[in-house]
């Protein structure tokens, strides 16, 4: 088994050395808190604060979305790990202006103990916390069982729209309810062909014989739906689509997939998947709901959710309506996510 090479200094402080590069890259929008924090510099007084987080290794998730309209602060963990309660109470201190902070991460048992009780210590000290899971991946559990769905590729699309709402949210309650929206309306599958690995030991994190697609399978590698055989893009890309609509259907939360609904689609490579490969897929994607008669109101495409140079990609959908698009159409600047006004051909 090969060790994959990366350009690093000690494997075990990869985590503080990405997110001080990180603030070096806001050029002085955004400073370091505490132990590894990110937080914005400027941060209007009364403002309802959205933080967000997770492990770190798949940048430019989750503190690359701290920006201009996106989040206003991100609680760092070390590489696919948690950020321990402190780092989550001390983004939540810096974040906090007075109209209470909301929680946006994905759903993984680390993350969600961790918050909960860095929630338990801002409110110690009478910040008002309220926690909104993103559990977007289909595969990891049937529609009856959303709490136990993982969060990938779809947070991007939730935190833009949140982001956005949290610039005119008038309380925590109603960003909340935003929040809980876009998560409903979002649903995302994944797959990948090769694995990522850990920068400590340089060891791969899962192992799929070369003519396999794991279908279904998470960021760090973890099961979905089981493996296929290596396919092309034009067959790969309707079967992943069909289980987003499927789900749609499938779940009584929410009215199915059809047509006359306006979607954001996300083509996210996992890392190692080129650009030319998610073009492909997204001309596929685009083939595919046309013939529904879904439209889509804007696409995202590229390497956002990432598990180092592990080979794979996803497709997340997000149904939006009128108020969502309001949201969605505001511009956004961060170092790593940046959208402008509207759609491209608004422009």
């Amino acid at each position: 088994m090969s060790v994959q090479k990366k350009l690093i200094n000690d494997p075990l402080k990869v985590a503080d050395e990405l997110l001080e590069g990180l603030v070096e890259a806001y050029n002085g929008e955004c400073r370091k808190v505490g132990t590894r924090s990110i937080v914005k510099n400027q941060i209007p007084d009364n403002k309802v604060a959205l933080l967000v987080g997770g492990g770190a290794g798949h940048e430019p998730i989750y503190h690359g979305l701290v920006g201009r309209n996106l989040a206003d602060g991100a609680a760092c963990g070390d590489i696919f790990a948690a950020p321990p309660p402190n780092i989550v109470f001390e983004a939540t201190e810096a974040v906090n202006r007075g109209n209470g902070v909301l929680y946006l991460y994905g759903n993984y048992a680390g993350d969600v103990m961790n918050f909960d009780i860095g929630a338990e210590l801002a409110e110690d000290e009478d910040i008002d916390v309220r926690t909104v899971l993103i559990n977007d991946d289909v595969c990891s559990a049937p529609p009856t069982q959303k709490g136990n769905r993982r969060g990938i590729a779809g947070l991007v699309p939730i935190v833009k729209l949140v982001g956005a709402a949290s610039q005119m949210a008038p309380n925590l309650e109603e960003l909340e309810k935003v929040a809980i929206k876009a998560s409903l309306e979002t649903r995302s599958v994944g797959v990948s062909m090769s694995p990522g690995s850990i920068p400590a030991t340089g060891k791969p994190t899962f192992q799929i014989d070369e003519d396999k697609i794991g279908l279904g399978m998470g960021i760090h590698g973890e099961p979905g739906v089981g493996e296929i055989p290596m396919t092309t893009a034009d067959e790969l890309t309707p079967k992943m689509l069909d289980m987003i609509v499927k789900d749609f259907e499938d779940d009584e939360d929410v009215a199915p997939l059809t047509e006359g609904d306006d979607i954001v689609l996300v083509v996210n490579s996992l890392g190692a998947t080129t650009m030319m490969e998610c073009l492909i897929c997204l001309r596929a994607a685009k083939d595919y709901f046309n013939s529904r008669g879904i439209n889509i109101h804007d696409v995202v495409v590229g390497p956002l959710v990432t598990c180092q140079e592990m080979t794979g990609i996803s497709f997340s959908v997000t149904r939006v309506d009128d108020v969502l698009k309001k949201f969605w159409n505001m511009p956004c600047q961060s170092v790593c996510f940046t959208k402008m006004s509207g759609r491209y051909g608004d422009i």
